[in-house]
């Protein structure tokens, strides 16, 4: 039933506001050695998990659109990142890989680690910022641990969404 697959959609969205407006909310998540999470990656990789290539696609876009926004960096970064990945993550979830935990955990794990690796080449390393080290070290490191830890929680929240919120033949 498509009426099953919108309220789906609109439960994606809101979740992602939520998610956003929470990352954002300055003192509302606790910093660990100084850093933050990115908990908009592991929402998205989870919906990804769960849905087809092309709304995998549109939400890893949305998302990434809000962490740019967020940032306050170059806009388009992580929308352009997320989208690809998701749109991929999507097809493999949907053809080749099994959607599980241990898969979560690996998606988040490779797909964490690239993007704020690359975050780091091109905000850090391309600008010739002179303690490029010292940022992937004491910034970056423990934001992508932070950032992971929150993945069985995305994982299965949104598992427990896509699993009530099906039709039979979906």
């Amino acid at each position: 039933m498509e009426k099953l697959k919108w309220i789906r959609y609109f439960a994606y969205t809101i979740e992602i506001l939520v998610v956003f407006m929470v990352q954002e909310t300055p003192g509302l998540i606790p910093s660990v050695f100084g850093a933050r999470p990115v908990m908009l990656i592991p929402a998205v990789l989870a919906i990804a998990l769960f849905e087809s290539e092309l709304a995998s696609m549109a939400f890893g876009l949305f998302g990434g659109l809000l962490i740019d926004f967020g940032i306050g960096g170059a806009l388009g970064f992580h929308g352009l990142l997320l989208m690809l990945v998701c749109y991929f993550l999507g097809v493999l979830a949907a053809n080749l890989i099994r959607t599980n935990f241990l898969t979560a955990m690996i998606v988040a794990v490779l797909v964490t680690g690239a993007i704020l690796l690359l975050q780091w080449v091109f905000f850090y390393v391309l600008a010739d910022y002179s303690e490029s080290i010292y940022a992937l070290t004491a910034h970056y490191a423990p934001r992508f641990l932070y950032t992971v830890v929150l993945m069985p929680i995305a994982y299965y929240f949104n598992r427990a969404l896509a699993l009530q919120v099906r039709t039979k033949n979906e």
